[in-house]
Parts: C-alpha cells; sequence; structure tokens
C-alpha cells in the first residue's frame, strides 16, 4: 500500500490510500483508492470493517484486511481473496494497536481509455464505492 501515513493519524481523520497487491480481490483490485478514516482505537473498529493496520511481523508494512472478529488478543483478519494467505491465518491475532484506520469508500480509476459513452457511463457507475461492513462481509461470506 502506498500512503503518507507518517503523522496523518492524528492531524487528519481522512486520507487516501492506493492499494497494492491482490490480497482483497475482489473487493480492492491493485490500483484502487482507499478512503481511510483514522481510528483511534480499535473499539471503532467493527466485524465486517475493511482496516488498514501494520503487518504484526513487519511493522513498517501496511496492509489492508477485513476485521472477521475479536479474539483474545486482538482483531482476526482476512483478505477477501482466499488464495492469498498473508493474514491471520499466517500470522495470528492483530494487536489492538497495529489497526490504524477503517475503510471507507473505493475509488477505481480507469484501467484503460474509455473511447465510448457507454464505457464511460459504465466506468462512471462502478468507480466509486462506499465499504459498508454489512454488504461486502455478508457476500463474502457466502461465496465462501
Amino acid at each position: 500500500m502506498r500512503e503518507a501515513w507518517a503523522g496523518q493519524r492524528r492531524s487528519v481523520p481522512y486520507q487516501l490510500v492506493e492499494v497494492t497487491g491482490p490480497s482483497m480481490v475482489p473487493t480492492l483490485q491493485n490500483g484502487d483508492w482507499l478512503l481511510v478514516q483514522h481510528v483511534r482505537s480499535a473499539a471503532e473498529v467493527r466485524e465486517g470493517d475493511v482496516v488498514v493496520l501494520r503487518h504484526p511481523l513487519q511493522q513498517d508494512l501496511l496492509i489492508v484486511k477485513r476485521a472477521v472478529e475479536r479474539r483474545e488478543g486482538g482483531w482476526w483478519v482476512l483478505g477477501d481473496n482466499t488464495f492469498v494467505e498473508n493474514d491471520s491465518r499466517e500470522f495470528g491475532t492483530v494487536p489492538d494497536e497495529l489497526v490504524l484506520a477503517r475503510g471507507r469508500g473505493r475509488f477505481r480509476p480507469p484501467r484503460e481509455v474509455q473511447r465510448s459513452v457507454a464505457g464511460v457511463a459504465g466506468w462512471l457507475a462502478s468507480c466509486v464505492r462506499p465499504l459498508r461492513a454489512d454488504r461486502s462481509f455478508s457476500r463474502r461470506l457466502r461465496a465462501r
């Protein structure tokens, strides 16, 4: 994930970050932009939220995952892409202090130049989406 995170957590409540990697496909794709809201405590996170957190084993690395459930010691987080295991299945629960932000919305830039009105209209209809825990989380569970 690309971002300018240092010092932002306390001064700005919202921030845009670029998503890199396949772990949250289909919800988030490589190159998507994520609007995040910084959290003061992990108590602000709800089950099903897309969260930005520090990787528990490599804390200079920020990752995006879905907060699945509270467990003793923190949050159990999973990627939406079941084929990528860089999540709690690998590193266990994530301590509360490593949870930095909740995803609030996704912007998907155009992948190619749109040459038709229908192409532009289709992209406009899908380029901005709110990230609602109840909607996307339940879809992911049904798909498994």
